[in-house]
């Protein structure tokens, strides 16, 4: 049997009409650039996540340095993340001119660890950036505490977590500002490049439509300069498709989810996910933990298995952050866990026969 990480041809052919449809109404109308069909997407997608504004972006990169931006945030300041995810967060920190502050995880979630943070406030900290990481929200009631205690604005990275809830709050509404990516592979993915902010503060959300707009109001008006950052017609037809669908895929990754623990659990070589009482898991990623990763990494291609390390070096040991002089052993469990994390196949169509071989090739492994 050949399970892959995740099948995005499988999504597809479900929904093909649909899609073909959207696109071809495109092509039709010359809506390529904003316009109406990202229009659309933007209403819905804000009501989908319970905020007032939702601004379509190039790609979820761009949305964190475009919030930053909104903020005033730059050279002199600096923002708080966690030490373990995808680059894109440390790197639109320092687009900005500020400095990145790396915190270690917690262990239990792999989210930003709570009094890390805050021992990591300085005079010069505008900002926090907790990541919803692999889909789990991060504890937003602690950070919002210390964000307000300290008067620093919190921006949401929840690139992979569409739909996560904290508190049955949506995930990306709860901060100032949220971000979100819909990189192909994410739970709502494009059909190329494509990002969002979302806001409930209307200046904000003015602004931040500026800025990925060359800074203007009309044509050739140009309040200030800006960047080139806008979502195009296909992405934005594409994605209002597939967020009819959202919900249902979402529950279908936690069904999935909840028969990998079962089938895991009796194997104790494993660490399966922990799912917060305040969190609602939405696993873009299905992570389990186990000393010899590589060699069951190894084990699992050899039965056809796909799986992924997101991520195999945590934010600070990178070569790009080597000037902040940091060593693993300040950040001791992201370090510890990046030679540690296996994130196996993840998808809403991904069968329980599948799940059940993944099970049983990792029960060989463990000899369980």
């Amino acid at each position: 049997m050949n399970i892959p990480l995740v099948d995005l041809k499988v999504q597809y052919h479900s929904i093909k009409h649909e899609i073909d449809q959207v696109v071809q109404d495109v092509i039709d109308n010359t809506a390529f650039i904003n316009g109406m069909y990202v229009k659309e997407f933007e209403e819905a997608f804000a009501c989908a996540i319970g905020v007032k504004h939702c601004i379509g972006v190039g790609n979820g990169t761009d949305a964190l340095f475009l919030a930053l931006k909104a903020l005033e945030i730059g050279s002199g300041d600096e923002v708080i993340t966690a030490a373990n995810s995808f680059i894109a967060t440390p790197e639109a920190i320092t687009m900005t001119g500020a400095k990145v502050v790396f915190v270690d995880i917690n262990p239990d979630t792999y989210n930003i660890d709570i009094a890390g943070t805050e021992a990591k406030i300085t005079s010069r900290t505008k900002a926090i950036i907790p990541i919803h990481l692999y889909g789990q929200p991060a504890d937003m009631a602690q950070i919002l505490k210390m964000a307000e205690k300290h008067n620093i604005f919190v921006i949401e990275d929840a690139a992979q977590a569409h739909l996560a809830a904290y508190n049955g709050q949506i995930a990306g509404g709860i901060g100032n500002i949220g971000c979100f990516s819909f990189y192909p592979g994410k739970n709502l993915g494009a059909y190329g490049d494509a990002g969002a902010v979302v806001t409930n503060n209307d200046e904000l959300a003015i602004k931040i439509r500026m800025l990925a707009n060359h800074g203007r109001v009309g044509k050739y008006n140009h309040e200030f300069e800006g960047v080139n950052s806008r979502m195009d017609g296909i992405q934005g037809a594409v994605l209002s498709v597939k967020l009819r669908y959202l919900s249902s895929w979402t529950e279908k990754r936690r069904k999935a989810a909840a028969f990998y623990n079962e089938l895991l659990k009796e194997k104790s070589n494993i660490v399966t996910p922990k799912e917060e009482e305040y969190a609602k898991h939405v696993y873009h990623l299905y992570v389990i933990r186990i000393k010899e990763r590589d060699k069951l990494q190894k084990h699992l291609k050899e039965k056809g298995i796909s799986t992924g390390v997101h991520y195999p070096i945590a934010l600070p040991n990178l070569s790009a952050y080597k000037y902040l002089g940091h060593k693993p052993s300040d950040f001791p469990i992201a370090s510890q866990y990046q030679d540690e994390i296996l994130s196996l196949p993840m998808y809403p169509e991904i069968g329980a026969d599948q799940i059940r071989y993944i099970a049983d090739c990792i029960g060989s492994f463990c000899h369980v």
